[in-house]
């Protein structure tokens, strides 16, 4: 095909074979056979399962998702009453905060760019390196992370507590009222219920073939056949495995200078096969969450899927290819609940 790499054989090869298990992989996102998604279009490009679109949130609580909404804006749980939640997570502008690296508590700069909220409970694994497993885990060390919020959650109960109207929302849903424990539980049933569940993408594996154009459509192709598709893949396009950045290429040479923070995984294992080592990020919104990567090294769309190509594919692609990846993953942004904002 124009415009890609040539005598790499055993390349094809290998992502022909990675794209065959993302296929197995996902199947981890689809609860059963019956339950499986009708896919694309009769006579649209086809991938089963590869991509399973988003299904509306399950809420066993509002009550309790209303109390995460008014705690995720609550700055009282920031050490000196500064920042919350939303200063790096802006639910109106992609779920973070639009800058290279975030402002912490004190006006501290985060070791790395903060990744968007939305969806991010779909994730096998929380923050860049994966150190958290769950939403809870990331909540409470986020929370009394020195740079990032300084919390102290012995503080931030005594903070709670002297709000009666606070305190009453606790009680009449927490058996022992304001407790760390619990305002973490709230956080984590709101951050669940941020699901983009209806984009344009979601529609089309529903069968709407009208739901996205001629360019995003070959653009889903392109993404598939390369092989994008064998780590970005399942419901979430992503969150759920690691990856090494720079598969085919040296990118923190070409970039310039390592720190500590570009390490990824290493800094949680030690092992140092997993040296620049990421959780593999989600692409749903990807279109509003520049800059991008966890260096925030990359300011617009086309630029990323350029690094992308190079470092993580080894490619040479067209400018009109890039044009149509670019239009498939716009093609990925939904909305939350207006009611969640």
């Amino acid at each position: 095909m124009n415009g890609l790499s040539a005598g790499r054989p055993l390349r094809a090869a290998w992502t022909g074979i990675l794209a065959l298990l993302a296929v197995a992989c996902a199947e981890r996102d689809v609860p059963s056979a019956a339950a499986a998604p009708p896919g694309p279009p009769a006579g649209e490009f086809q991938l089963p399962r590869a991509i399973t679109p988003l299904q509306p949130p399950a809420i066993d609580s509002p009550a309790k998702v209303e109390l995460g909404k008014a705690l995720f804006g609550d700055s009282r749980l920031s050490g000196d009453g500064t920042v919350n939640c939303s200063s790096c997570h802006d639910l109106g502008a992609g779920g973070d905060d639009g800058r290279p690296r975030s402002i912490g508590i004190a006006g501290q700069i985060t070791a790395v760019n903060a990744p968007t909220v939305l969806n991010s409970a779909l994730n096998f694994a929380q923050f860049w390196d994966g150190r958290a497993r769950t939403l809870e885990e990331q909540i409470r060390a986020t929370v009394a992370s020195p740079v990032e919020m300084g919390g102290d959650w012995h503080a931030i109960e005594r903070a709670l507590r002297a709000d009666p109207a606070l305190e009453q929302r606790f009680d009449a849903l927490y058996e022992d009222g304001v407790t760390a424990a619990n305002v973490i539980d709230a956080l984590a049933a709101y951050v669940r219920a941020l699901v983009t569940w209806d984009s344009p993408f979601d529609r089309y594996l529903r069968g709407d073939a009208d739901a996205i154009g001629a360019d995003a459509k070959a653009g889903f192709e392109l993404f598939t056949r390369f092989g994008c598709v064998s780590c970005h893949q399942g419901r979430n396009i992503g969150g759920n495995l690691f990856q090494r950045f720079g598969v085919m290429g040296d990118y923190f040479a070409t970039r310039g200078p390592v720190g500590t923070a570009d390490y990824g995984r290493y800094n949680v294992t030690g092992r140092e096969e997993d040296r620049y080592t990421f959780k593999v990020p989600t692409l749903r919104n990807v279109a509003g969450t520049a800059p991008y990567f966890h260096d925030g090294s990359t300011a617009t769309l086309d630029q990323a899927v350029r690094v992308m190509v190079e470092y993580q594919l080894g490619r040479l692609v067209t400018p009109e290819q890039i044009a149509q990846l670019v239009a498939f993953l716009e093609t990925l942004s939904g909305e939350v609940d207006g009611e969640l904002l």
